[in-house]
């Protein structure tokens, strides 16, 4: 398990200062002895408490670890990171059930976690387009491509979510240490280090054995120490005996003959149709869904009763006197006056403003708008007087001008009159006619007749 040490060295400066006391950094030690299980961890497994039988479930162990090896075959990845994301996955249906957590989705996080620990990530998008790929070869059905669409999205969250879980569950030790060093730096001790054969053949015989629970049972020493011994026999070439060879390597016979066997077995069981092991886990899924639904339903029901049906009285005169209270008294809300403050009381200020200084600000804002306006409108009339530069147009000069409101024009030099818009009632009428001409007030017109000196 993962243990933490620290340790404190005092220096030469520690004794002039007492208070600065100068620590080394804490040294965090991995071992391996957390992620063994025990034989009776291994006989009752989550899933078999769901429901679902030994065999089903060494099926589905098998599927998923072949799944994982084929989609790093497709993404490239080195065979390192393929045996890591098999050892989480049989890590990971130890602590959950392949009832409640779906067997793809979980392959899939392992696949991505296992990249990322071995330092040759892969994007999530290209790992659920190589599962779908294996999903379409395994059925036999024509290969299209995926659809980015609602469900793609959907399964991508899926794969994040489970991918969390799998490091929660295995509290973060993700490390894993394989025996494939440990096979070449064997067998070159035992003097094999140019015979192909046997060191290939050990070779595939430990990957076959991840589809197995032996990782979670022995050491990697003695898993190397048992792909040797099978492959030694198989080739019939002769080993060590006196002193045996394994005892070098801190392993028993009997160990390796457990995981020998473990690695054949693997060889014997009769090929799986996935989708009959998926329509089991559905209808088992189907079962606990029920019984939870069930079960949540029988803690609802009493709680309601007992909010609903009243206590039974202890006398008659309690009764009536209750009968007498409920008639005289009906059983009415108290009506709250609601506050004139914007605010709740308990959110008042003792210097915030009162409703009524609220309105008076709103008026006293508007007759400043107001007044403002009227200045202005008196300001210019009084330019306008004290401008004698300013040519006037008197009313004796024409009788009709004065009486229909028209005027001569500024920039006509034929002295024509012309309508103005206080002549029409809407500004779409007089900017419609043809015979209104308006000049463009530029800034030094402004500043002429509107400065105020």
């Amino acid at each position: 398990m993962c243990k933490m040490e620290t340790a404190a060295t005092t220096t030469a400066a520690d004794v002039h200062h007492d208070r600065h006391v100068l620590k080394q950094p804490t040294k965090v030690l991995l071992t391996l002895s957390n992620v063994l299980l025990p034989k009776e961890k291994l006989t009752s497994t989550p899933s078999m408490i769901d429901g679902l039988d030994f065999e089903t479930e060494v099926d589905l162990r098998i599927v998923g670890c072949e799944w994982i090896q084929t989609a790093g075959i497709l993404l490239k990845l080195p065979q390192v990171a393929m045996a890591t994301g098999q050892v989480l996955f049989q890590r990971f249906y130890y602590t959950k059930s392949f009832v409640r957590h779906p067997m793809e989705i979980t392959a899939m996080a392992c696949t991505c976690l296992a990249s990322k620990v071995e330092e040759s990530p892969r994007r999530i998008r290209d790992v659920i387009n190589v599962y779908h790929h294996i999903r379409q070869v395994l059925n036999q059905k024509l290969i299209t491509p995926l659809v980015l669409d609602q469900n793609y999205v959907q399964k991508k969250t899926q794969v994040i979510k489970a991918e969390r879980r799998v490091l929660k569950e295995l509290g973060f030790c993700v490390h894993v240490k394989h025996p494939h060093k440990l096979i070449v730096m064997y067998l070159q001790a035992l003097g094999f280090e140019k015979h192909q054969s046997i060191m290939q053949m050990s070779w595939n015989y430990m990957n076959d054995s991840l589809q197995t629970d032996v990782f979670v049972q022995f050491d990697p020493e003695t898993i190397a120490c048992a792909c040797i011994y099978l492959s030694a026999r198989k080739l019939q070439i002769p080993l060590p005996k006196s002193p045996a060879w394994y005892s070098l390597f801190n392993s028993n016979e009997t160990d390796i003959q457990d995981i020998c066997r473990k690695i054949l077995k693997l060889y014997m069981r009769p090929k799986v149709i996935t989708e009959d092991l998926e329509r089991r886990v559905e209808e088992l899924k189907k079962e606990y869904d029920h019984a939870k639904e069930k079960a949540r339903a029988a803690i609802v029901h009493p709680i309601i009763q007992t909010e609903v049906v009243p206590p039974p009285p202890t006398n008659g005169v309690t009764a009536a006197a209750s009968e007498n209270i409920s008639s005289t008294t009906p059983n009415k809300k108290p009506i709250k006056k609601r506050s004139r403050s914007r605010t709740p009381p308990s959110e008042t200020k003792s210097g915030s403003r009162s409703p009524r200084h609220l309105k008076k600000s709103k008026k006293r804002n508007h007759e400043r708008s107001r007044s403002k306006s009227i200045s202005d409108r008196r300001t210019h009339k009084q330019h306008r007087k004290s401008n004698k530069n300013r040519k006037r147009y008197s009313s004796s000069s024409s009788g009709s001008s004065s009486s229909s409101g028209y005027r001569r024009h500024k920039s006509s030099t034929n002295n024509k009159l012309v309508p103005t818009y206080r002549d029409y009632k809407d500004y779409r009428d007089y900017r419609g006619d043809e015979n209104y001409k308006s000049k463009s007030r530029s800034y030094n017109y402004w500043k002429k007749y509107y400065s105020y000196e």
